[in-house]
C-alpha cells in the first residue's frame, strides 16, 4: 500500500543523557528540547496514533550539535521506515569526510541551521566559501540540503541555488509565510519567486498551517495561491514535531484539514510523495 502521510520535520531526544550527552550547537540548548522531549519510541507511538507512515527525522543539533549518534541508533533499528537528516559543520576541514560517515549510519539528507530559536539573527555563514567542498560532496552523493533561513538571508541562499544547482535544497517552514500577511499576499512574493529554481524545494510545517488560520488568512485562500506559484511536487509537510506545541495527531489532522481544499493529487504530492522524491529511502 502506498505511503499515504510522510513526516519529513520531527525531532527525537533521547532519555538517557550519559550515552547521549547533551551538547547544542552555539552552547544554547532549544527550550522545547528540554520541555517537552520526545524519544524515539514515543515518535514511533505518535505516528501509528497519527496516521504517519513514514519519516525523515530531523537530528536536533539545538540538543546534540553535530553528534546524530541517537538519530542513527533509532533508524538503524527501523530503516525501512525512517531516514535521517543529519548535522555537519559544512565549514570544517573534514565535512566531506563526516557526510560520507553519517550517510553510512542512515543519513540520507542534511540540515544547515542558520536561523532559529536560539539564535539571535540570521547567520552570514551560510554561502562562506570554506562550505563548498561540502556542498560538492553532496551533489556528488546526491544528498539534498534544508536549510533554515530568515528572509534576510535570500541572498546567500541564491549563492548557493546558482553554485550548486544540481543539489536538492529545501527550505524549512516557507521562511514563515504566511506569517503577518494576508491575501493577496504581497509579503510572499519573495517566497514564490523562489519556485522559478527547480532545485529548490519547501517544507510546509505546523507553524505555516497554523498561520494560514490567523487574522484574515484562511487555508482554503493561502494554500491554492501556494500550489499556483510552487508545484505541489516540491513541497513537503514536516510537523516539527514536538518543537511545535500539540500532539503529533494534532498535527497531521491539521495538515489534512487545511489542504483539503487542494485537489487529491496535490495533497498525495504534499503529504508522501514529495517527500519520497527528495528521500528515496522512504520509498514504498
Amino acid at each position: 500500500m502506498a505511503s499515504k502521510m510522510i513526516d519529513i520535520h520531527p525531532h527525537i531526544i533521547s532519555k538517557d543523557e550519559k550515552k547521549y550527552p547533551i551538547a547544542p550547537l552555539g552552547g544554547k540548548r532549544s527550550v522545547w528540547s528540554a520541555e517537552r522531549p520526545i524519544d524515539f519510541e514515543n515518535l514511533v507511538a505518535s505516528m501509528n496514533a497519527a496516521g504517519v507512515d513514514k519519516a525523515a527525522i530531523v537530528h536536533s543539533s539545538t540538543t546534540y550539535g553535530y553528534d546524530n549518534t541517537y538519530m542513527c541508533d533509532s533508524i538503524a533499528t527501523m530503516p525501512k521506515r525512517f531516514t535521517g537528516v543529519g548535522s555537519v559543520d559544512f565549514a570544517a576541514p573534514d565535512a566531506s569526510e563526516k557526510i560520507r560517515y553519517w550517510q553510512t549510519r542512515g543519513v540520507t539528507g542534511l540540515r544547515i541551521f542558520s536561523a532559529g530559536s536560539t539564535f539571535d539573527k540570521q547567520a552570514d555563514t551560510l554561502d562562506d566559501p570554506k562550505t563548498f567542498k561540502a556542498w560538492e560532496t553532496c551533489a556528488e552523493l546526491k544528498i539534498p540540503v534544508v536549510t533554515q533561513l530568515r528572509r534576510e538571508g535570500l541572498h546567500m541562499l541564491y549563492t548557493l541555488i546558482r553554485r550548486f544547482s544540481n543539489v536538492k535544497i529545501i527550505v524549512d517552514h516557507l521562511i514563515r509565510v504566511p506569517q503577518n500577511d494576508q491575501p493577496p499576499y504581497d509579503r510572499a512574493a519573495f517566497l514564490f519567486e523562489l519556485s522559478k529554481y527547480p532545485s529548490l524545494y519547501f517544507k510546509l510545517s505546523t507553524n505555516n498551517v497554523r498561520f494560514s488560520r490567523e487574522g484574515a488568512n484562511s487555508p482554503e485562500v493561502f494554500f491554492p495561491r501556494l500550489v499556483k506559484e510552487i508545484p505541489a511536487n516540491r513541497i513537503a509537510w514536516g510537523s516539527n514535531y514536538p518543537a511545535s506545541k500539540g500532539s503529533l495527531k494534532e498535527m497531521a489532522d491539521e495538515a489534512r484539514s487545511a489542504l483539503s481544499c487542494l485537489s487529491q493529487s496535490d495533497q498525495e504530492w504534499i503529504l508522501a510523495k514529495t517527500a519520497q522524491s527528495l528521500y528515496p529511502a522512504l520509498a514504498d
